[in-house]
């Protein structure tokens, strides 16, 4: 193949109680993606979606990544990528890892499938930390993989992919911006020790209400005491929107990422359209402007079409 296009999904990270460390891809948004090798070695970037992006590959997360391959592969051919982002960039619902990990993907793909999906992780990180200043994988690891992922160490990479679960996912993006940098250096330095052990019993119950399909058990360990309680102030009616969720019937839910984006899982569709619904009407209320969606969790993960 000289030519494919893709679609890479956008994600929820940290998943409330697993920051940098558990991850969560979801069916939409997503962004498309065209990718062609080159006999040239030229990275070209094509932006189609207006956000004006920076389109020079020492600039941009798919282009940090192709140079990486390329660098490390030593690699005599080049890439042309034309990226059409419906995942939008500061939403908290990893446009980043997206572009990075599609960008990876494609590549590999291109070149005969030659690098595993660690390697491909590996690489895709190089474009978070243009985007961030950190090398996570919470984001790039269910992007890649699909489902739900568990990052036990993103140096050296190891991804540990969780049983998939299926249930209902409605975020919602109010239209204000929450720098990702700015949300890491909000954060606590120092953490307690009773708090540490009480975000660790969630993190593990989670995990083993996923592996279980419990969903009871994943519903009373969504819980974080770390972050969210920081984080959550830089969002318009955070605890407003997840009581209102949660009396609708949602199962659990917190911040996507690190931001702006609110998300919560349910079992149901006709649970899942009430909390858009009333996610929508909060922030109308305030004269937010915001974007909802309803999703299953997406199992496959990157795909070509």
């Amino acid at each position: 193949m000289k030519k494919i296009k893709i679609q890479a999904p956008a994600t929820v990270a940290n998943l409330v109680c697993g920051f940098d460390i558990l991850g969560m891809a979801i069916n939409n948004p997503y962004d498309d993606m065209e990718i062609q090798l080159l006999e040239t070695p030229e990275i070209i970037i094509k932006h189609t979606d207006g956000f004006g992006l920076p389109e020079k590959a020492l600039e941009n997360v798919a282009g940090i990544v192709l140079l990486k391959i390329q660098e490390d592969l030593n690699l005599k051919n080049g890439f042309e990528v034309i990226i059409h982002k419906n995942i939008k960039p500061g939403s908290g619902l990893g446009s980043s890892a997206a572009s990075a990990a599609g960008a990876a993907f494609g590549a590999n793909a291109l070149l005969g499938n030659i690098l595993s999906k660690e390697e491909l992780v590996h690489f895709a990180m190089y474009g978070e930390e243009l985007a961030s200043g950190v090398r996570h994988a919470d984001n790039i690891a269910p992007c890649l993989f699909g489902g739900i992922t568990l990052v036990k160490s993103s140096n050296p990479v190891d991804i540990i992919p969780l049983n998939p679960l299926d249930l209902f996912v409605t975020a919602v993006h109010p239209q204000v911006e929450v720098k990702t940098s700015d949300a890491r250096q909000i954060l606590k330095k120092n953490i307690q020790m009773k708090d540490a052990v009480t975000q660790w019993g969630n993190i593990a119950g989670l995990v083993a209400g996923i592996m279980k399909n419990d969903h009871a058990l994943i519903g009373r360990t969504l819980h974080d005491v770390i972050v969210e309680p920081v984080r959550s102030i830089l969002i318009p009616k955070f605890d407003e929107i997840k009581s209102k969720s949660m009396e609708a019937g949602a199962l659990g839910g917190g911040i996507s990422g690190s931001g702006p984006s609110i998300f919560m899982l349910s079992e149901t569709q006709e649970i899942s359209e009430k909390i858009a619904a009333l996610m929508k009407s909060t922030y109308q209320e305030i004269s937010v402007e915001n974007l909802v969606y309803i999703s299953k969790i997406n199992n496959t993960g990157i795909k070509i079409v």
